[in-house]
């Protein structure tokens, strides 16, 4: 049996808002598996990084050639533009991206206190070992070079909370182990929790 795998804890959020995790990390990564694994978990919002991607910029990838940094300012302000959807209806939320750089995460992150980082940090060779497994997936492992070229880990002062990725611990450890360190609460337990306070204040009020 695996041991959980190690999670290193962020800054909490400010508790003002419903949460929104940013999970981030290359292709590759997991992302996409232990978001959406998070999301239904929890009952939360989910959105997937590649359905952000302009048409122009899924045929430049898939062509092989990396996008630059003017190529990726639409995706990141659909990303955006999606948390602040999801934050205004009051609903917490799971999103993924690459962001590789530290400039495109403080695009993400500038004045959205709610969203909290999350960085799967994957080694290369497991990377590449998925990518060369992958089907059906508009990134070729070809561009791996470019990820890594482009990557800017998080820096402490970014509040990350840090996953070390790697093929022995199954995806569904690997979020349930994210839900019980950064007390993720799922959408059903938040709305009982609410109901309870609230019937407990009516039964004091009439006593």
């Amino acid at each position: 049996m695996n041991a959980a795998p190690h999670v290193a804890a962020g800054a909490p959020g400010t508790g003002a808002e419903p949460p929104i995790l940013l999970i981030t990390g290359v292709s590759g990564s997991g992302k996409t598996t232990i978001g959406s694994l998070l999301a239904g978990r929890l009952g939360w919002e989910y959105a997937e990084a590649d359905s952000f991607h302009p048409a122009a910029n899924i045929a430049k990838m898939s062509a092989g050639h990396p996008l630059t940094d003017e190529d990726r300012g639409p995706w990141l302000d659909n990303i955006g533009h999606w948390i602040d959807e999801t934050t205004a209806k009051g609903r917490p939320g799971v999103v993924t991206s690459s962001a590789l750089k530290r400039a495109y995460r403080d695009r993400l992150l500038r004045g959205r206190p709610q969203v909290r980082l999350i960085y799967l940090d994957a080694d290369r060779e497991t990377v590449a070992r998925r990518l060369t497994a992958r089907n059906g997936h508009f990134f070729p492992p070809e561009l791996l070079d470019s990820q890594f070229g482009d990557l800017e880990p998080p820096a402490d002062d970014e509040h990350p909370v840090r996953v070390k990725v790697d093929d022995k611990d199954a995806p569904l450890t690997v979020a349930e182990n994210l839900i019980h360190t950064e007390k993720l609460e799922a959408v059903e337990a938040a709305h009982d929790s609410a109901a309870s306070s609230s019937a407990a204040h009516d039964k004091e009020a009439t006593a």
